[in-house]
């Protein structure tokens, strides 16, 4: 492919390192929004950490060049932080994305890299991060003392989850197939967590809380999300931001509005979102986990092993120079 060059309102980036996300495995199957062979062919890849090589005209308030930096994936949100506007997309399908050594993007997605994380944690932090910090502070409004329940640990947004509503002061529980994330789970800060695999995991993991949670933020939908809304305190909030388990079966509304439940949606997040997240991160010297490693050469293994659902953590490319 021809190197980029950054237009009006553009910065130039030479990347380091990239990271995975199971978006970019739904686009090699054509099973993303988006992923039509007239869209096609396209660089894969939302994170990436590296740094600034050129602005486009307009890009006075940039990162100035040689600036280690990172990019936030989420492109043209817009000025309405309660929802995207219509200009809104992800890096990585339709524009270019981030497994290759140069990426154009906005120059308002491109903010400096935290000073105590590397290129390849710099770049398992983006879209994970994002999503979370949206999911648990901005919409789910997290406080210190509540009990949380993160459902799915193991995975890139779910490993963020726990950290972030660890350091926020919150109670952390997780569910998880596998009891050795659970484990790793609790070396992040969650207070215990249940196998969904179990029989009545949920009155197990109920009784573990101490009588429910305050917040449940939830990738997996279908049977869990029910288990959820028995699992929740009255007046507590449920955040959805995944389904990979499907639809929610047999869903009964009263056992909702009776409690008086607040269910909210979310996805990515905006550019003050990401500061938020940076931020914090910063802050708290927290560090992205990450589950492997592998070359840009490797991107192809590197998806199979994301399929595979091994490991814990982000899946991270290092970008040859």
């Amino acid at each position: 492919m021809p190197d980029p060059e950054p237009g009006p309102g553009e910065t130039l980036v030479r990347l380091r390192a990239a990271a995975l996300n199971r978006r970019d495995l739904f686009v090699t199957y054509g099973q993303y929004p988006g992923a039509r062979p007239e869209a096609l062919p396209v660089i894969l890849g939302s994170d990436g950490s590296g740094e600034v090589v050129a602005h486009g005209d307009g890009a006075q308030t940039a990162p100035p060049e040689g600036s280690e930096v990172i990019i936030n994936p989420a492109l043209y949100w817009g000025a309405d932080q309660d929802k995207p506007g219509r200009e809104y997309r992800i890096l990585g399908l339709p524009d270019d994305g981030t497994f290759a050594q140069l990426v154009k993007v906005p120059t308002e997605n491109v903010f400096r890299k935290p000073s105590h994380l590397t290129h390849e944690q710099a770049a398992a932090f983006p879209l994970a991060a994002l999503t979370a910090y949206r999911a648990l502070v901005t919409r789910g409004r997290v406080r210190e003392g509540e009990t949380v329940v993160v459902t799915g640990a193991g995975g890139g947004v779910a490993t963020f989850l726990v950290q972030l509503a660890h350091a926020l002061g919150a109670r952390v529980f997780v569910t998880s197939g596998s009891d050795e994330k659970i484990e790793r789970a609790k070396e992040l800060g969650a207070e215990g967590g249940v196998n969904y695999r179990s029989e009545r995991w949920d009155r197990e993991l109920k009784e573990m809380t101490g009588g429910g949670a305050d917040l449940s933020v939830d990738s997996v939908g279908g049977e869990v999300f029910n288990a959820l809304v028995g699992l929740a305190k009255p007046g507590s909030r449920i955040v959805t931001f995944g389904a990979t388990a499907g639809p929610v079966p047999k869903l009964v509304l009263p056992r909702i509005f009776l409690k008086h439940l607040t269910v909210l949606g979310t996805a990515m997040g905006s550019n003050v979102d990401f500061e938020g997240a940076l931020r914090l991160y910063g802050e708290r010297g927290l560090i992205p986990i990450i589950s492997k490693t592998f070359t840009l050469e490797e991107t192809r293994e590197a998806l199979e092993f994301m399929e595979s659902g091994e490991g814990m953590g982000k899946i991270v490319l290092r970008i040859p120079q």
